[in-house]
């Protein structure tokens, strides 16, 4: 049975093949995009400095340097989490962090490069993606107006300029969901080769998240399900030929994983995935010093800093074997009393959701937050519950999906609005549905015709 939700497929030339409205606009707003991300990362500059919510840039500019220098993935002192000098560490992506030495080996020492050539390819790409996916998923316009709200949201123009993984990120899962819909949407009639070639990209969008930032990992086994119920559903494709997608897809990703695995086992004698950082988040989220409200940021030294939590008989472990150590604990915390879990993963809805200004922020902090998501939410919120219904029997459905598996996950182990993003990304689709919609009633109802006046009684 074919799936009357259907829209016609959007083929990676298709943007070419729009309206020229559409491409005068895509256009304008991709430039607007990419000079907005340009003037973030000139304000940032040529050095490297901790600004709000961009720590990880210090410790990413770090490893770049020491991986140049020949000392391969190892910190230059005593580091975060709780990495001792010249120790190997794997709590960083390997990726991001050849990134920065590959701009650094071509153009010296100069992080002002690595931020342009991340705000050109944010500001490319990530409205880019957003205009199909809006497109793909509601109409043209909708696909247009998610563009501009991608290239005009603060956050994403603050974090395009850091040297840290978001940007990249973002754009990934943003690639990873187009590609599903064009997988989720392919038919038997479809050439062969290029389904190949589009499992094959899936796989390496895939890749390139994963190795980003390792959570992304958790919804791969979502993605793969819901293109094989795809198949079986609507008969866009054969189980069979589903499955062998799936296993180029996942093929792709063991091959970008396996290096660091191996690299992982001769660096600290045991087996690591991928990276070191899901034992330290778990531990440090779900600690009995957070009671049953979740504090967001403990302080940075004394007795409840995030180090001193950390048990004196684990601190000689290395890396590894201490991340392992510390999930084992947090899973006790969780199983000695699943109640107090249970509420403090609740809480944790007012850091993941946090949109109102505070007098405990800097100004770039309030700003950011009342620019984007907090002028946006209601919008965003009323185009994910409108479209519910009927996404939920279209291929709407993977928006959805990731909406909530990743919000999920975040509320069960640690919430910031940071790590909020990815969702945003996928969530101005469904604003922009609303303005569109909001829009069109606009217009109709002023082009109404008004009604004429009775004729007079009088004689």
């Amino acid at each position: 049975m074919a799936d009357p939700n259907l829209r016609p497929r959007l083929s990676p030339g298709e943007t070419e093949g729009a309206k020229k409205p559409d491409r005068f606009w895509l256009t304008a707003i991709i430039l607007v995009a990419v000079l907005l991300r340009a003037a973030a990362a000139l304000w940032l500059g040529d050095r490297v400095v901790d600004l709000p919510g961009t720590f990880d840039q210090i410790s990413y500019d770090m490893l770049a340097q020491r991986v140049l220098t020949g000392h391969g993935f190892t910190v230059a002192a005593a580091w975060w989490p709780l990495t001792p000098a010249g120790e190997p560490t794997a709590h960083w992506s390997f990726l991001y962090t050849l990134y920065l030495a590959a701009v650094y080996a071509l153009f010296g020492y100069h992080p002002l490069v690595a931020r342009l050539i991340q705000a050109l390819l944010g500001g490319w790409l990530m409205p880019w993606l957003a205009y199909r996916l809006g497109r793909r998923h509601f109409s043209p316009n909708v696909g247009l107006v998610a563009a501009g709200m991608t290239a005009l949201y603060a956050y994403f123009i603050y974090y395009a300029g850091t040297l840290m993984t978001e940007t990249f990120y973002i754009t990934a899962i943003l690639w990873t969901l187009d590609l599903a819909g064009e997988l989720g949407q392919a038919s038997n009639e479809a050439p062969r080769s290029k389904l190949k070639i589009e499992w094959f990209l899936l796989g390496l969008a895939l890749a390139v998240g994963v190795l980003l930032r390792q959570v992304f990992l958790l919804f791969v086994p979502i993605l793969f399900v819901w293109l094989l119920w795809r198949s079986v559903r609507y008969q866009t494709q054969s189980i069979k030929q589903t499955l062998a997608g799936i296993l180029i897809a996942a093929a792709v990703l063991v091959l970008a994983i396996a290096p660091w695995t191996l690299r992982n086992y001769r660096a600290f004698g045991s087996f690591v995935l991928l990276n070191t950082n899901a034992g330290f988040a778990f531990f440090w989220a779900n600690h009995p010093i957070h009671g049953h409200n979740f504090i967001a940021l403990l302080p940075a030294d004394g007795p409840n800093s995030y180090r001193e939590l950390i048990p004196p008989e684990l601190r000689q472990l290395n890396e590894a074997e201490l991340d392992r150590a510390l999930l084992k604990r947090a899973f006790g915390f969780v199983q000695t009393d699943p109640g107090r879990y249970l509420l403090l993963s609740i809480s944790r809805l007012a850091d993941y959701f946090y949109f109102w200004p505070s007098s405990g922020s800097g100004f770039i902090s309030n700003v950011s937050r009342v620019l984007s998501f907090g002028i946006l939410w209601p919008f965003m919120l009323f185009g994910f519950v409108y479209s519910l219904r009927r996404s939920l029997s279209s291929e709407t459905l993977i928006l959805y999906l990731f909406a909530v598996v990743y919000t999920g996950i975040h509320l069960l182990s640690w919430a910031l609005i940071r790590y909020r993003l990815p969702v945003d990304a996928v969530l101005l689709v469904f604003a922009a549905f609303t303005l569109v919609k909001l829009l069109g009633k606009l217009v109709r109802r002023g082009a109404s015709p008004q009604p004429t006046s009775p004729p007079s009684l009088q004689t």
